[in-house]
């Protein structure tokens, strides 16, 4: 998440200027003060400003979000069936109880920005249908929906009339998805999903659900636990699997993708008729329409696929091409779980940060430092550096990776940043400077405003409360769904 209304005044609008990191330059102390700016709430900015106040005793972290709670996709992002994911939340309460960290939520005065704001789109299908009929949703928009995202507390699934759930995508997200949609009732009321989440799955008519993807079980991105959990739903059953699309000798695979062949294999023997609800892997099919209903011509009822043929059927990599063949998957709601993108903050242009649209990162090194290009021939390009902007996560590397992978991303960030200050190069505030003000600096830009913003304090008096109803009703806690909620419960 993040807040756009605060990105003028953290950013300023310094150009950027050119250096070489082999250039002789003075080194600072690690114990020189440090002032850094992190737009965005969750694990990757948590995860590298741990490790830049780990090595800068002196390091000053500002967090800024959007929403007047943290955490990210860790609160909005994962299964309410999987608190387990959740237990990064304990570190990040570490870093916050810091006194040298300040949360400012709800919301030029830094050494370094960190942008770590996170992937707040969706990839569209682009496909007849999909912007005109009703019942198509985004995974992403399901997700935020079950675990109380503000933005995403309108959505309506219409699961009610629904039996036969389509989700176009095989990735984790996708999977998550379906097993919501199928998971016992009572097994997610002593979960943190959303009270009226709970109500409108617990009147679900879901019966069938089709996880479809382009490609074979071998290319698919989700992993070996989520297929496990389906696999294991009390009276789900799962549709065995085209034989013809995993090898006959599993020993060829590379081991992790040859324990996913088992547990889809082992799956596939379960018997489906005894079953009231079940699943499957729809592979090899590209969507191509999606279809009104006879009766309901403005409701998505059916998907047309075409047909792929994979040109190397055990080939990880493996490339697609058409059979000129076309299928149809009724669909009374439509899930798409294609991928997530980040998008451009408006002031990237005047702090000279180029953004990289066709894979909706930030330009950097890959280590983190925003680098703006030059010039590019045939073999190489020439690059300099954004002086004091810095990224970590989806934002960095695209949305790709878990929660684990990202705090491994953000480290390397947090090194970068590390290494730069102790090493004298150029932030965003010039040599000899007066010391950067931090958070005192923005709030007295903004004395003259009424936005209200909310401390890491006033956040945990929100959490006081979220944990207060769920006790009353048995479960970890009861999310607020909207700002005003979450505000009303400050004092």
């Amino acid at each position: 998440m993040f807040c756009r209304s605060t990105c003028r005044p953290l950013l300023g609008s310094l150009p950027p200027r050119t250096f070489s990191t082999a250039a002789a330059r003075s080194s600072r102390s690690s114990e020189a003060p440090f002032r850094m700016a992190v737009v965005g709430s969750g694990p990757a900015g948590f995860y590298t400003a741990y490790r830049v106040m780990t090595k800068l005793p002196n390091a000053h972290v500002d967090m800024y979000e959007a929403l007047p709670v943290p955490f990210g996709l860790v609160r909005h992002g994962v299964a309410p069936d999987h608190p387990e994911v959740k237990n990064c939340q304990e570190k990040f309460e570490d870093v916050a109880s810091s006194p040298r960290f300040r949360f400012i939520g709800n919301v030029s005065h830094y050494d370094a920005v960190l942008l770590a704001y996170g992937a707040s789109q969706d990839k569209r299908l682009g496909i007849p249908g999909e912007s005109t009929l009703n019942g198509i949703h985004s995974a992403r928009q399901f997700v935020g929906w079950y675990n109380g995202l503000p933005e995403c507390s309108s959505l309506d699934p219409a699961l009610v009339n629904a039996q036969e759930a389509v989700i176009i995508g095989q990735g984790n997200v996708a999977l998550d998805v379906a097993r919501i949609l199928l998971e016992d009732i009572d097994v997610l009321r002593n979960t943190d999903i959303t009270e009226h989440a709970l109500a409108i799955l617990s009147q679900s008519r879901i019966k069938r659900v089709h996880v479809v993807g382009r490609r074979g079980p071998v290319q698919a991105a989700f992993t070996i636990k989520e297929v496990r959990e389906l696999m294991k739903l009390p009276s789900v059953a799962f549709h065995p699997v085209d034989r013809s699309l995993i090898p006959a000798d599993l020993k060829s695979l590379p081991r992790a993708s040859k324990r996913l062949m088992e547990v889809i294999l082992k799956g596939s023997e379960a018997l489906v008729e005894s079953a009231p609800k079940s699943w499957s892997l729809d592979n090899c099919l590209a969507p191509n329409r999606f279809l009104g209903g006879i009766q309901s011509p403005n409701d998505v009822a059916g998907t047309e696929f075409n047909v792929m043929k994979l040109t190397d059927a055990f080939n990880p990599l493996s490339k697609t091409m058409a059979t000129g063949q076309t299928l149809q998957l009724p669909s009374d709601v439509v899930f798409r779980s294609v991928g997530y993108k980040s998008v451009a903050l408006p002031e990237f242009t005047a702090m000279g940060i180029q953004f990289d649209e066709s894979r909706g990162v930030v330009n950097n090194d890959g280590l983190g430092r925003a680098t703006q290009v030059l010039a590019i021939d045939q073999q190489t390009s020439t690059c300099r550096q954004v002086p004091g902007v810095y990224c970590a996560g989806w934002v960095k590397r695209g949305p790709t990776g878990v929660i684990a992978s990202t705090m491994q991303d953000a480290f390397i960030t947090g090194e970068a940043i590390i290494q730069d200050w102790l090493s004298g190069a150029e932030f965003l505030r010039p040599k000899g400077d007066t010391a950067a003000q931090g958070w005192n600096g923005v709030r007295q830009d903004k004395d003259s405003h009424t936005e209200r913003s909310v401390s890491w304090d006033q956040w945990l008096q929100i959490d006081r409360a979220e944990k207060q109803g769920g006790k009353e009703l048995g479960k970890e806690r009861k999310k607020f769904t909207n700002t005003r909620d979450m505000l009303a419960v400050i004092q």
